[in-house]
């Protein structure tokens, strides 16, 4: 590889592409590309006409930074569009909860039971523990009642 043929084609290489449309610092910037693909493949397969040679390599690499440059900016524009979430829902609904709990139709058992699961966080075999005798099995309180809740009224 010559270092000064390359030296030498750099500004010519600037030139054309800034005559083509480029600003001179992405043709500047696309050059310095194009150069270090020289030097990776020229020492192997060398072209017949180097200059035509960075011309092309240099002009698809402003054109892939022109389209990379383009992407982002739709990108940004499209996230600054985006409206920002609204405040977080700030209802309480454990008392609708504690309702649902008491619910006429659900047994006492299976009442306590669903309270201790749904309200008080603890599942089904630990709020078991403290208040059932071992002979007697404790209302599963996934399995609600034997009838749909019926809101009345």
């Amino acid at each position: 590889m010559d270092d000064a043929l390359l030296r030498a084609l750099t500004p010519a290489v600037i030139g054309i592409l800034g005559r083509r449309g480029a600003d001179f610092a992405a043709a500047e910037d696309a050059v310095q590309e194009a150069l270090l693909e020289a030097v990776r493949v020229w020492p192997d397969d060398p072209p017949r006409d180097p200059k035509g040679w960075l011309v092309t390599v240099a002009w698809r690499k402003f054109l892939d930074a022109a389209r990379a440059d383009t992407s982002r900016r739709r990108r940004e524009e499209l996230l600054e569009e985006e409206r920002a979430p609204g405040p977080a829902e700030t209802a309480d609904d454990t008392l609708k909860l504690y309702f649902l709990c008491a619910h006429p139709s659900l047994t006492p058992a299976s009442a306590v039971a669903l309270t201790l699961r749904a309200v008080g966080g603890l599942t089904t075999n630990r709020s078991r523990r403290p208040t059932s005798s071992p002979n007697r099995p404790w209302p599963s309180a996934s399995a609600g009642p034997s009838e749909p809740c019926r809101v009345s009224g």
